[in-house]
Parts: C-alpha cells; sequence; structure tokens
C-alpha cells in the first residue's frame, strides 16, 4: 500500500480538527496518525469542566489507533489554529515515545497547512519515562 504524503496527512489532522469538543478554551486541535502501511486514524481534543480529564487530539489518535489493533506508526500530524502549530503537551509526548517512538511529528496551524515544522518523537521528549525491569530476587 503506498503511503500517504505529508500533506495528505495534514489534511487529515485539519479534517479531524472540526470534530473537537472544545466548549471552554475553544481551542480545537486535530490529530492524524500514520501506521506504516498506509492507514490513517485521526482524533480531536475533546474537554471537561474538570480539566484534567480533557483530552488532547494526539491521545485521541493514539488510543483509537491502538484498541483498534494498530500499532507501528510513521507520522503524526497535529493542526491547531495556533502561529506555528501547537505543539505537543507532556502526556502526549511521554505516549508517543512509548508506542510510537520513531514516528516524524508534523506541527502546522490550520490556516497555514504548507508551513509545517518537523520534529521526532525525541527531539520532543529527549529522556521519557520508562520502567525499570523487575529483578528477580
Amino acid at each position: 500500500m503506498a503511503k500517504p504524503s505529508r500533506t495528505v496527512l495534514l489534511a487529515a489532522a485539519a479534517k479531524a480538527r472540526k470534530g473537537a469538543v472544545a466548549p471552554y478554551s475553544n481551542f480545537k486541535v486535530g490529530a492524524a496518525l500514520l501506521t506504516k502501511r498506509g492507514e490513517i486514524i485521526t482524533g480531536a481534543n475533546v474537554e471537561s469542566a474538570s480539566y484534567g480529564l480533557t483530552c488532547c487530539a494526539e491521545r485521541v489518535a493514539l488510543f483509537k489507533a491502538l484498541t483498534g489493533g494498530a500499532g507501528d506508526f510513521a507520522a503524526i500530524a497535529v493542526v491547531a489554529r495556533a502561529p506555528g502549530g501547537p505543539m505537543p503537551c507532556g502526556a502526549c509526548r511521554q505516549l508517543l515515545a512509548e508506542y510510537a517512538a520513531h514516528a516524524k511529528v508534523w506541527v502546522a496551524d490550520s490556516r497555514a497547512l504548507k508551513q509545517v515544522s518537523e520534529f521526532t518523537v525525541s527531539d520532543l521528549l529527549p529522556k521519557p519515562f520508562a520502567t525499570v525491569p523487575r529483578q528477580e530476587e
């Protein structure tokens, strides 16, 4: 299967952004995760009045992908109406480090999808939290 281009992935994230549920901040974010097999899984942020329960677009896409059996991710695109695009938060960076460590991260303002910043997950989180393997007693 041919892999979708960066442009296609950014467009999918922009489309996903329209499904965001952001009644408190009105900051709508869309994400599109690309598997190495060419599948695109999208997500949008969902806010809660209890702010800690809010879930970012990146995590929604990642959770959808993982619970749907997808894995082996090549890239993720994240878009919002923000100069330079929205940067993933710490929680999203940690989960990307755990489940999509080798994915490219493309970030863009939803009004300027051709102006893209590209990162690796390790650029965004050089020293992710990792559990220490249990030692035999």
